[in-house]
């Protein structure tokens, strides 16, 4: 896949001597708010020098780049071509050039002012706590753009069910009490996940998923690998969640004839497989695998969860902060 765009970040950051850079990964599918979000994504940055913006641009023949070609390198994607969110994210993680950091974002959120410097620092912050591979990670509070309102409260994921097609389900909590350090989480969110850049070889996204499971997975073999999974303990950054009227992908790829739920029958497959459930064997990977720091089982005791029967423990229902305790 060609990259087009920018000047190197790595050879801008040669040029002005900046200590560190960001790998930013977007994946956008025909979504209006990606123009938007990178202009506020760089004009809220207190470096927007260290930032590395790489964007897989899925869009028609309608859309343009021209506002923000000059901030960011991009894939050229007709929607047509797409094979769906973890395909488009994997793409974008071999672009991967030796950042100190990465986030991975969607492609419509709004941010605070100097929300890198925030996410460093708290980070750092981890780090201080005895972690020795962070992951700030979560969903992020909503935000409306057409109605321009930003909601004041920070949240942390609880896990409502496992779903019927094997992932574990999410819903958000505001935090009802302040935290100064960035709080312990069982979960991972797609849309929010900031950590060293080594992440973005270690813990790849399946392509073979579409949809629904990325979450999980990428959640439980970031912990295998050694991460330590933390929710943001102020407000960062905005995400828009209900996109009402928006081109989505299973809609477009009725539309044009493609088998999108043979591809979601596909990756609940593959997932069921992946994590021993329903009676498949289990499934060994050698790419997209789990890491050897800690086991599938070591998460499932840290979260108070089992997937071949789907248990919840009542502490993890109780939406407690991890770990479990040793039952």
């Amino acid at each position: 896949m060609l990259l087009y765009g920018k000047l190197s970040s790595i050879i801008v950051n040669l040029i002005l001597k900046i200590s560190y850079m960001i790998f930013v990964q977007i994946a956008s599918y025909r979504d209006p708010e990606l123009i938007p979000t990178v202009l506020d994504l760089v004009d809220k940055a207190k470096n927007p020098e260290s930032l590395r913006i790489v964007v897989a641009w899925q869009h028609d023949d309608n859309e343009t780049l021209e506002p923000i070609k000059h901030l960011i390198e991009y894939m050229d994607i007709p929607y047509v071509e797409s094979k769906g969110v973890c395909w488009a994210r994997n793409l974008i993680q071999q672009q991967y050039n030796g950042e100190e950091y990465t986030l991975q974002l969607d492609s419509h959120h709004r941010f605070v002012q100097d929300w890198d410097e925030e996410l460093i620092n708290m980070y750092n912050q981890c780090k201080e706590m005895g972690s020795e591979k962070p992951l700030i990670t979560g969903y992020l509070p909503h935000y409306d753009p057409d109605k321009e309102e930003f909601l004041q409260e920070v949240w942390k994921m609880n896990l409502e069910k496992f779903m019927e097609d094997g992932p574990m389900f999410f819903i958000p909590e505001p935090l009802t009490e302040t935290y100064d350090n960035p709080i312990p989480s069982r979960f991972y969110s797609g849309h929010f996940a900031f950590t060293d850049g080594e992440f973005s070889k270690l813990v790849q996204h399946d392509p073979s998923y579409y949809f629904y499971g990325e979450e999980t997975n990428i959640g439980v073999r970031a912990y295998t690998y050694g991460y330590d999974l933390y929710h943001p303990n102020k407000i960062v950054a905005w995400h828009y969640y209900t996109r009402e009227k928006r081109p989505k992908h299973w809609d477009d790829h009725i539309i044009e004839g493609s088998d999108w739920s043979k591809l979601d029958n596909d990756s609940t497959n593959r997932h069921k497989k992946l994590f021993g459930m329903d009676g498949f064997e289990k499934l060994i990977d050698s790419v997209y695998n789990f890491g050897d720091v800690r086991t599938i089982e070591d998460y499932e005791m840290y979260a108070g969860i089992r997937f071949n029967d789907r248990y919840i423990s009542e502490y993890t229902q109780n939406n407690l902060f991890p770990p479990n305790p040793i039952e």
